[in-house]
């Protein structure tokens, strides 16, 4: 950290930021979302990141450099190994003839610049950088993975292939496999075997990436090597095992879950990625429009009710919840959770792990938690009837519940709920909001450009009122502006980089409680919330496409089945 937390609250308090009055309650916010008091200002909105790295340079008495405007390049950059910059935040930017140009966030780390002076022969320029700054420069380490692997492999092939699990390089490719997927963003390694040779691959922003090809003859040791340290059974070759892996990359704790299933070549792996801190979202950061935040908002500060997130398998509907759950989470509620499983942890409330073999399905473990005087209960997934009831019934008797289910669009979680022997009259009593979404990728901001989309090719994803709700063609040409990553090396030519949600959020009110106590259809629902104001995915999908945000593919491709 670049000041202590002491000094930041001196240097804020002066520059007139925050108050004394409201200093305590930022840092109480810090302390239960496990942020840094500097996170936690920037988080609140109080100043932006640079503005606030210029501050602290200035007492720290140092320029303040901001990477972002400065083109970076491999030869600079190999200067500090890909490895240290991430641990000690630091990254060379520049030199010339005489100085080295560091910009790092502590520049009280002095045995590291004395290092980076003899490596270079060079006086040593510092200068200061937000950590939130160093993280995005770091995406200039881009590394072509199939010639690191293959170089790990040329280092000492003949110990890799002849001896077992535990020896240096197979831990060595192991470790680099999981660091490299955690600072590539990916959610997901498979690792796949074929025939002559196995494939590496990451789910990065939803969509799986070849990584690297490697020989075959190494394919068992690493798995082996995996199931050592998931704690699985080496010996066993024809049945799935599941496990899990704590472990810490760049200073970050990271848990990985670990299915392995036999296919027709081989054990195939999949490790999903959980880092601690992929969840420190706003709903304004998740993607949320101002109206749906109000929405939203009105629904969480509801001391009793239900709040139902649905969508498909990878919609992003737990990271909502949990950032709802942030919002409520304060030291005079009592939240308790069922999961399966259990994604990310969050300091101050109770989380349970669903466990068959014990018997503790989201049930029976829903029953538990009622009896543990709870305020706030947060149910994984309502997946059966008598799920459904017990969450229902809490609802009824005040109690705030919040839970998800996989449903296509808003509306039709209704009647989900009805299939599932959940009375009319219980759903209008007790459901306060529901959450539909999707995923979309952004446009590459390295690599993002303007273009003229032709009106009949927009016409091929979405209906003339759309269009026209949202765009005004060129009269001469019938064009319409949008935007598109041309494809990068920081975006691995895809034009993407991150995701970001499209929404539509129902409320049950007194417009729409009869269409939902008669079981009236979905559609029907549907229609009348959008008289009563509600955006739905494909509105929110294209406002984002006129703002720069996704492109018009990616939205069609995530609502089309949800039409």
């Amino acid at each position: 950290m670049s000041l202590p937390d002491e000094k930041l609250k001196k240097l804020i308090l002066k520059a007139g930021i925050i108050s004394k009055i409201d200093l305590p309650k930022i840092s109480r916010y810090a302390k239960r979302e496990n942020l840094t008091l500097e996170e936690a200002i920037i988080k609140k909105e109080l100043i932006t990141d640079s503005d606030l790295g210029v501050l602290i340079a200035s007492n720290l008495k140092i320029p303040f450099v901001d990477l972002s405007k400065i083109e970076l390049n491999n030869e600079l950059l190999s200067i500090i190994p890909e490895r240290i910059a991430h641990t000690r935040k630091i990254i060379v930017f520049g030199r010339d003839d005489k100085t080295v140009k560091v910009a790092l966030s502590d520049p009280e780390n002095i045995e590291l610049l004395k290092m980076i002076a003899h490596k270079t022969g060079l006086e040593v320029s510092v200068y200061y950088a937000t950590n939130k700054d160093l993280e995005k420069s770091f995406i200039h380490y881009k590394t072509d993975y199939q010639q690191l692997f293959e170089k790990l492999l040329k280092e000492d092939r003949a110990q890799i292939i002849t001896t077992v699990a535990y020896d240096p390089p197979v831990r060595k490719m192991v470790d680099l496999l999981v660091a490299t997927a955690y600072r590539e963003n990916a959610s997901d390694i498979h690792i796949e075997p074929k025939k002559n040779n196995f494939l590496i691959r990451f789910r990065i922003d939803g969509i799986l990436r070849d990584m690297a090809t490697l020989p075959k003859e190494i394919h068992e040791r690493v798995v082996t090597r995996i199931k050592v340290m998931s704690r699985l059974r080496i010996d066993e070759h024809f049945s799935s095992q599941d496990g899990k892996i704590s472990t810490q990359v760049d200073n970050e704790n990271l848990d990985l879950r670990i299915s392995i299933l036999p296919i027709a070549d081989g054990e195939k792996i999949v490790i999903r990625l959980l880092a601690s801190k992929s969840n420190f979202f706003s709903l304004s950061e998740l993607g949320m429009n101002e109206s749906d935040l109000m929405k939203v908002t009105k629904a969480f500060q509801s001391s009793f009710g239900m709040i139902i997130c649905t969508g498909p398998t990878g919609s992003g509907k737990t990271t909502t919840i949990y950032t709802v759950i942030k919002n409520i989470n304060t030291r005079d509620v009592n939240i308790t959770s069922i999961e399966d499983p259990i994604e990310y942890r969050i300091q101050g409330a109770n989380q349970v792990q669903v466990n068959e073999k014990t018997n503790l399905t989201f049930a029976n473990g829903l029953r538990s938690i009622l009896r543990q005087d709870p305020d706030k209960i947060f149910v994984g997934e309502i997946r059966d009837s008598e799920t459904a009831n017990i969450a229902v019934n809490a609802a009824l008797t005040g109690h705030l519940v919040l839970s998800t289910l996989h449903t296509n669009n808003a509306a039709t979680a209704l009647p989900r709920l009805f299939d599932m022997d959940v009375e009319p009259f219980l759903v209008v009593s007790t459901v306060n909001l529901i959450i539909a979404q999707r995923l979309v990728r952004k446009i590459c901001q390295h690599c993002k450009i303007s273009k003229k989309t032709p009106m009949a090719e927009f016409s091929k994803f979405f209906s003339k009122e759309i269009i026209n709700k949202y765009f005004k063609s060129n009269g001469k040409t019938n064009e319409i502006e949008t935007f598109m990553g041309k494809g990068c090396r920081f975006c691995h030519d895809s034009g993407y980089s991150g995701r970001i949600g499209i929404y539509e959020i129902l409320e049950v009110n007194d417009k729409n409680k009869d269409l939902i106590a008669s079981k009236a259809s979905a559609e029907d629902i549907e229609n009348q919330a959008i008289k009563d104001g509600m955006t739905t995915m494909i509105d929110d999908g294209v406002q984002k496409i006129k703002d720069g945000m996704t492109t018009m593919e990616e939205v069609f491709r995530v609502t089309s089945v949800a039409k």
